[in-house]
């Protein structure tokens, strides 16, 4: 029996993609293994948003390299955002890789693979057409039994003048709301009880499914329009769908799959943040009490110049309705320092919004130059040891907040779903909160998957040490 192995690297819809992967590849008689050694297809799930695993995954291509000199009929495949971004330069940097794929085209990945794997000799394929949703249901080979990620859009339409997710994904494109129930329902008979839903910004749901022309990818990145920012003459409204189905009420329809527990979503956009979705995350039980809400920068010199299409007043206003009408509320964001132009009074805007905000969590970094992005022609970048020095601060302070937030709920209880058995302490168990805290907690493998009541005792960066109460229910 053949075998394979997937390297994932990048974000929660990497992931998810690579469940789809493996459970194709599966589905062709493979078997799971845990290492290119013992594997005779290794695919390399790629990223694009970042330098680094640009560079990871070169490296691992030159291992590659070798391991095919000495197996000739390994099959080396790169999908992903890489792939679809710079087939050309993959191909002469990496002449043994056999199959390129982008993301938008796993519907039509198992046709190629069969290609691919009948006869090693055929020379490099590439699959890089973008597929309609739900033109091929993917058969996920899931990663865990009692949560899951569903795909409800794909590709974004904001043009954020330092991302190249509009390159490598396209433009947005909503999956029917019959199809995105039948798949959690499926999910929740298979007893799955917490769904993720996934979309670069899931506030914009709702794209195709009016009638509108399906969206084709956007030129290629060296062509792409070099338009940055917006109109700031024109006032700041959330935007107002005139489609039959918006994300708030994809959210109601997903809340009655009868045996849910939990309903997360991430992306969402600043922009296309709705009172009404406000609303509906504080009136659907099963919604949980967290909202990531990227900010990317304190200052609206350097938002206007990212062309993010909000201010930071606008942003803040937005989280204070959010936390007051729904009690309880874990806020995190994305941050980005150093963008060009970014001056020093600029980044102490930022460094206010987190004193004043006071985030959860947040994934913060450096501003890197993303070849063909509009970013990546301004002037005025910021030195590299500058940005380091930013980085640092902000973490520094972002972290000290974290563990005042944490140090100020101990004591209280919380529902936590059990994830496993804890890697790092014997006889300790792991699990999440409805605000997607870590708990740390007395237990063993026979507690994942159930709701347990945990009082938190001890307070860390990350989140909890707690005790358990009762016995679980189930």
């Amino acid at each position: 029996m053949r075998t394979y192995t997937i390297e994932t690297f990048g974000c929660q819809m990497n992931e998810h993609d690579s469940e789809g992967i493996a459970g194709i590849l599966s589905g062709l008689g493979l078997s799971p293994v845990g290492s290119v050694a013992g594997a005779d297809v290794v695919v390399l799930n790629t990223c694009s948003v970042r330098d680094k695993p640009h560079r990871k995954v070169y490296s691992r291509l030159q291992d590659l390299r070798q391991a095919k000199k000495r197996r000739p009929e390994l099959v080396v495949i790169v999908a992903g955002c890489m792939a679809q971004l710079i087939p050309e330069e993959i191909a002469a940097k990496a002449p043994h890789v056999d199959l390129l794929v982008g993301p938008g085209s796993y519907a039509r990945l198992e046709e190629a693979l069969r290609g691919v794997l009948g006869d090693e000799r055929a020379g490099r394929r590439d699959l890089l057409e973008l597929c309609a949703p739900d033109s091929s249901p993917i058969p996920y080979a899931r990663a865990e039994a009692f949560r899951a990620w569903v795909n409800v859009m794909f590709g974004c339409d904001n043009r954020c003048a330092y991302c190249v997710v509009p390159y490598a994904r396209g433009p947005e494109v909503s999956r029917r709301p019959e199809a995105i129930i039948e798949e959690v329902e499926q999910l929740a008979r298979e007893g799955v009880v917490e769904v993720t839903l996934l979309g670069q910004n899931v506030n914009s749901y709702g794209r195709g499914l009016g009638g509108e022309p399906q969206p084709r990818f956007p030129r290629a990145m060296d062509g792409a329009p070099r338009r940055i920012g917006r109109d700031e003459s024109r006032p700041y409204t959330a935007s107002v769908r005139q489609w039959p189905v918006d994300f708030a009420d994809l959210l109601e329809r997903v809340n009655a799959v009868e045996g849910l527990r939990r309903i997360r979503f991430t992306t969402s956009h600043p922009k296309d943040l709705s009172r009404k979705l406000i609303e509906a995350m504080a009136g659907l039980e099963n919604v949980c009490e967290h909202l990531h809400l990227p900010v990317q920068a304190g200052s609206d010199a350097v938002l206007a110049r990212m062309g993010r299409g909000h201010t930071a007043g606008q942003y803040r206003e937005l989280v204070r309705a959010a936390r007051e009408a729904i009690p309880g509320l874990a806020v995190t964001t994305d941050v980005m320092v150093g963008f060009p132009g970014e001056t020093e009074e600029d980044f102490g805007q930022t460094l206010a919004l987190f004193e004043e905000l006071r985030y959860d969590q947040a994934f913060m970094f450096k501003y890197n130059d993303r070849p063909g992005t509009p970013a990546s022609d301004l002037p005025n970048k910021v030195p590299e040891p500058e940005k380091q020095r930013r980085l640092e601060r902000l973490v520094s302070a972002q972290n000290r907040i974290a563990r005042e937030i944490n140090e100020e709920r101990v004591g209280e209880e919380f529902e936590v779903l059990v994830e496993g058995p804890d890697e790092k302490t014997l006889g300790q168990a792991r699990g999440r909160t409805r605000q997607n805290k870590l708990v740390i907690l007395p237990g063993d493998e026979g507690l994942t998957g159930r709701f347990v009541t945990v009082t938190v005792r001890q307070a860390r960066l990350w989140g909890w040490i707690g005790e358990r109460q009762g016995t679980g229910d189930g």
